[in-house]
């Protein structure tokens, strides 16, 4: 008779089994120090180039179209529109009532929910406002740069960010804020083009219409037109799906790029066949990087407004309410008390900053993890696989190589790294002699 054998589960590898967990750590990631100040001068050169061209190309009177309406607040000051935008003055909470006798009156200003889905409807607004109809050329063009210019923007230091969490969620090592910059700048065509390619086909498939459309403007040339519109709506299909991958795998074009070390054409390829093919795994994932972000972004918005309203509160018992709330409007203020304002208003904003950093680092660290994890579902890629590269600027200089003389004792068959550079620099003075000489033993110099 056999014996009874008993198999006792002492652990369970919940990331094998829930490999959705692999998002939980996009939180930790985003809150260092090297994703926020990536993603501050990322939304901070952003809103400057914004700037620009809705300056440059947006009338001085009157609105803009419905294109580009939401481009109107970027022509007041970039920096106080990335940080008022995002961060309010006071700290609050959903679902409590808002107060009316508060010190800080509210903001009236879009104010995303989530970094996750707040950021990518931010960075895609110059797109899909490229198709509101009836607007003019200037417009347009106006619309098309601003595109160009956040992805330019994005493309150095969405990237960075993006191969900080590759590498970290991969193998848990540790990306230097110079060595991700590096590594984004080698790899910047290949992320500014990547996304420029599925609007490539978008134009390739516009300008058959374009050329067949101006027949419309006569009766003969409409009825013919009808009869050939099922050929245009075909296009229009092509468009459609191209337009699609683009706006939903564009976040998977950076990730793919810093965690294979591949170029524009793979990240392509690798975006749109995860979109088509795993669309609700990618729902699902974003789901959960959103409800995420959602508590995290909570705590980082109000922590950063709560900074700003103590300061704020304690200031007003001594300088009086009346002399605080000037500054915060700032009105009623002139001279060299105007320029304290202004001063005040500058490290409040560097505050925000700081949260407006965590906001878009987060969306890019999540999209890495949904990177990995939809990599494992389509190519069966384990998530620990990440390209590495040795850092030229870290190199590690060891003990010369040993070989052996005629009698066979061991001897040093090549200058090492520092007498190598003593010999190639000229003649120093006999002080100076001594001086290397003592400090290459260790022994501090008399002075």
């Amino acid at each position: 008779m056999s014996e009874t054998q008993s198999t006792t589960v002492r652990s369970v590898a919940w990331k094998e089994v829930f490999c959705w967990v692999h998002v939980f750590r996009a939180f930790r990631i985003a809150a260092g120090a090297r994703v926020l100040v990536l993603g501050a001068i990322g939304a901070l050169l952003t809103a400057i180039v914004w700037w620009f061209f809705a300056v440059l190309f947006l009338p001085a009177e009157g609105a803009p179209s419905v294109g580009a309406a939401w481009l109107q607040p970027y022509t007041i000051c970039p920096w106080k529109t990335v940080t008022d935008q995002l961060v309010p003055d006071q700290p609050s909470l959903p679902g409590l009532p808002e107060r009316t006798d508060q010190l800080i009156p509210p903001v009236e200003s879009w104010r995303p929910r989530d970094p996750l889905f707040g950021a990518w409807a931010q960075l895609t607004q110059p797109l899909w406002r490229l198709f509101t109809p009836g607007m003019g050329l200037r417009e347009f063009v106006c619309l098309a740069l601003c595109g160009l210019g956040a992805a330019a923007v994005w493309a150095l230091f969405g990237g960075a960010i993006a191969r900080i969490a590759a590498v970290e969620l991969a193998s848990e090592e540790h990306v230097g804020f110079a060595a991700s910059l590096r590594f984004a700048a080698r790899k910047w065509i290949s992320y500014f083009v990547a996304p420029l390619l599925p609007l490539a086909g978008i134009a390739a498939a516009t300008v058959p219409i374009l050329l067949v459309a101006w027949i419309a403007r006569f009766d003969v040339g409409l009825f013919l037109l009808g009869l050939g519109w099922p050929v245009l709506l075909l296009l229009g299909f092509v468009m459609v799906l191209l337009l699609v991958g683009l706006l939903f795998g564009w976040p998977l074009m950076w990730p793919t790029i810093s965690a294979e070390g591949t170029d524009s054409f793979d990240a392509l390829s690798r975006s749109y066949a995860y979109v088509f093919q795993r669309p609700l795994h990618y729902l699902f994932y974003a789901a959960v990087a959103a409800l995420l972000g959602w508590l995290g972004w909570l705590l980082v918005r109000n922590l950063a407004a709560a900074v700003a309203w103590m300061t704020y509160w304690a200031a007003s018992w001594t300088a009086g309410y009346p002399r605080v709330e000037a500054i915060i409007s700032g009105e009623a203020l002139e001279g060299i008390a105007r320029a304290g304002a202004v001063v005040i208003h500058y490290w409040v904003g560097c505050v925000k900053l700081v949260a407006a950093g965590f906001f878009f680092g987060y969306f890019w660290v999540a999209c890495t993890a949904i990177y990995f994890l939809l990599r494992r579902d389509v190519d069966n890629a384990p998530i620990d696989e990440v390209f590495l590269e040795a850092d030229e600027s870290e190199k590690s200089y060891g003990l010369p190589a040993i070989g052996a003389d005629s009698a066979g004792a061991p001897v040093v068959t090549e200058k090492p790294q520092a007498e190598a550079t003593s010999a190639a620099l000229p003649e120093q003075s006999a002080a100076g002699t001594a001086v290397q000489k003592s400090a290459g033993e260790g022994i501090t110099p008399p002075q």
